[in-house]
């Protein structure tokens, strides 16, 4: 019975999708799971791949649209920054794998030819890989991020070198010219060839593109048609669709509509990839596979261990940290989509058999596998492996120390992670006049706060070296912005390991590490989006909205928010002077969702806290503006300190069984009950004439000498 094309093609999507699932569930890449597919649809496993033509068309869209990607994100300017480092440890990875994979596979008895084809698909690692472990690690901004996205540029373009090469080499002399006279040839049609790219990106693809991306559908679908239509070219003037694919997305690289184009074609481009893993997997011989596996395990250790070392030397000669080269380092220990794609071309080209094939496609399923849990878990690794790394590292490792803070710093709080959250921290703290240290991995950051006149660090809550050069003596406070469970917990472990008596806040994910992290000893949980959430909820059921009934019977209403650094937090309403100044009530209070109508002269303020004034326009005008102040404005203002205590209702004699109407607190010591604790319930805004049991704790705020004044009574 013959299957049409859709039919087959429809069950090797079904199939694929099934054996990726299982593959993320094991925390695989995708290039791996479907390399496994084609090896199960194809003659070794279930026979279904027959339609070998229309696999291999999409196939060659696929690559293309990849090489389009990649030159569509090929970033000049990160090499420039980074400077030596990408370059000097791109150039001289390729140079050194490529040199010593050589010698290992001559001396496996391979041809010269063969063993310079291993050796070159031994020299790259994937971009698409690495990118997404690191993103997903949010360490793609991090110094080892950035480093290895340099150097993986360098690499991408001496990939397009090498298979403009292979091309040349490859390709049959026309008449009597000669290799050399055909490579020539070539070279010459390719230069001509970028000319004419180069001519049309700084002239005309600019203003095109603008046009285009007025609709952004168009937009996609355009620069698709130049993707298919450069790889075209490419292939008739016999350099490889692959080269042509590139240099179309290098050419629309310095558009600002680059990141829309790309973000777009990800998806489309991974689906059409999938059809050349298939295919490369379908046509895998698994007797080759068996005959090559010692060849295959030898050049993977060389790749998993040898490639991470030979960045670390080079890194650690240019002056970084173990840790930075480490982590790096660990980048490089797998090889590329793109030494399988130079591998399929040279046995297009005739130059190596299927069984080289067969051992790179081995390589890279072994060191692609275990490369991911070893970037996945390198923070561990690098514990373990940490006391035998300091031969790769400078007595002074000059090239990051100017990251770090001075020795004799001392602070009241340290925030590890200075983004857009941790560096929200940073700055309210500092407002509330707290001394700061802050703690990143990336250098941005660090150069922002830096130049703001706050002391930092590199690193990160991993680096278990960071944490003896921390003033955690003086500290009051750690705070930790990553919502990643397994980083709070190493955290929780380098502070107890140090002594650190102080208190801990750290971000969660969920209620559920929540509660893990609490019963480790966390003072505080951080939760960004649940707490906006409650305080935008706040903000939308204020006290205004339950006074707009009677706000025409007012002269006017009006609603100003106490910042974190107003001068009037702590104070008690009786200090504020809006009636005496302005002619203005303070008509009622809202806090963390909750309403307190006509509040007393001795109700205390909080930062937050949202004050409804009533009174005339002019008068509302100037009192908003006056409680907006943060810094005092004469010596009859200064503010009072204050403190917030727990207190047991059992431990005061009488106050069992009376309501907090009862006993008057304000009213006699001036303090005001925040809220009332029973067993694991917090009641904020508490009901005033409920009764208070004996195991009650009561949460007040006031002076230090009020609080006393309560204790003795």
């Amino acid at each position: 019975m013959t299957v049409s094309p859709f039919v087959e093609i429809a069950a090797i999507l079904l199939i694929a999708a099934i054996v990726g699932f299982i593959g993320r569930a094991l925390r695989q890449p995708l290039i791996v799971s479907f390399i496994g597919v084609g090896i199960l649809v194809g003659p070794a496993g279930l026979g279904i791949v027959t339609q070998h033509e229309e696999i291999e068309l999409l196939a060659s869209f696929g690559i293309s649209l990849l090489l389009f990607v990649v030159g569509l994100k090929l970033d000049l300017t990160v090499v420039r920054t980074l400077g030596p480092v990408a370059l000097a440890t791109g150039v001289g990875q390729i140079a050194f794998t490529s040199i010593i994979g050589f010698l290992i596979a001559l001396g496996l008895g391979m041809t010269p030819l063969t063993a310079t084809y291993v050796a070159v698909a031994l020299t790259f690692s994937s971009t698409i890989i690495i990118v997404k472990l690191l993103s997903d690690k949010r360490e793609i901004d991090a110094l080892h991020g950035r480093i290895a996205v340099g150097f993986l540029i360098v690499q991408d373009i001496a990939v397009i070198v090498a298979m403009i090469g292979i091309t040349a080499l490859g390709a049959e002399p026309a008449g009597d010219r000669s290799l050399a006279v055909q490579a020539a040839v070539v070279f010459a049609g390719g230069i001509a060839f970028v000319a004419v790219i180069v001519a049309l990106a700084v002239w005309v693809l600019p203003a095109l593109t603008a046009r285009l991306a007025r609709s952004p559908e168009l937009l996609v679908l355009s620069a698709i048609a130049w993707a298919i239509a450069l790889a075209a070219a490419g292939e008739v003037l016999g350099f490889s669709r692959e080269v042509g694919a590139f240099l179309a997305g290098a050419s629309l690289a310095p558009t600002p509509y680059r990141d829309t184009i790309g973000s777009r074609l990800v998806t489309v481009r991974d689906f059409l990839l999938l059809f050349f893993f298939i295919e490369l997997g379908a046509r895998l011989d698994l007797s080759l596979l068996g005959m090559t596996l010692g060849s295959a395990v030898i050049f993977s250790l060389f790749v998993l261990v040898g490639n991470p070392i030979i960045v670390m030397i080079i890194m650690g000669v240019m002056g970084y940290r173990k840790r930075t080269s480490f982590l790096a380092g660990l980048t490089v220990a797998q090889i590329s989509e793109f030494s399988l794609i130079l591998g399929a071309l040279g046995v297009s080209v005739g130059h190596i058999t299927a069984e080289t094939m067969g051992l790179i496609t081995t390589v890279g399923l072994i060191t692609i596998g275990l490369s991911t849990y070893m970037i996945i878990y390198s923070a561990r690794l690098y514990e373990w492996l940490a006391p035998w790394l300091g031969v790769f590292e400078r007595r002074a490792p000059y090239r990051e120390m100017g990251t770090g803070a001075p020795a004799h710093e001392s602070a009241d709080v340290i925030v590890f992670g200075l983004g857009r959250y941790g560096g929200g921290i940073v700055r309210h703290l500092l407002l509330r006049s707290r001394r700061v240290m802050g703690i990143d991995f990336d250098p941005a950051a660090l150069a922002y706060w830096r130049a703001e006149g706050v002391p930092v660090l590199y690193g990160d809550a991993n680096d278990a070296d960071l944490f003896d050069h921390l003033p955690l003596d003086d500290v009051k406070w750690v705070v930790s912005t990553a919502p990643d469970l397994d980083t709070s917990q190493v955290l929780l472990h380098h502070l107890r390991t140090r002594g650190y008596d102080g208190k801990v806040a750290v971000s969660a994910r969920s209620a559920d590490d929540g509660d893990l992290l609490r019963l480790k000893g966390v003072d505080v949980l951080l939760r960004p989006y649940a707490d906006a959430a409650e305080q935008a909820a706040d903000a939308i059921t204020s006290a205004m909205d339950r006074l707009s009934a009677i706000a025409t019977a007012t002269p006017g209403l009006r609603e100003v928010r106490l910042s974190p650094g107003s001068m009037w937090a702590g104070r008690r309403i009786a200090e504020v002077p809006v009636r005496d100044e302005f002619g203005v009530t303070v008509l009622a209070v809202s806090r963390a969702g909750r309403s307190f109508f006509n509040p007393g002269p001795s109700f205390q303020l909080f930062p937050g806290d949202r004050l409804i004034l009533s009174g005339e326009p002019a008068g509302l005008d100037r009192a908003v503006d006056y409680l907006g102040r943060v810094e005092p404005t004469g010596a009859g203002h200064e503010q009072e300190d204050f403190v917030v205590q727990e207190l047991a209702v059992g431990a005061m004699p009488g106050w069992a069984g009376r309501s907090l109407a009862d006993l008057q607190l304000p009213k006699r010591f001036g303090v005001t009950v925040v809220a009332v604790t029973r067993g694991d319930h917090t009641m904020a805004a508490p009901d005033p004439q409920r009764p208070l049991a004996a195991a009650d704790r009561l949460v007040l705020a006031g002076t230090p000498e009020l609080l006393d004044r309560v204790r003795r009574s």
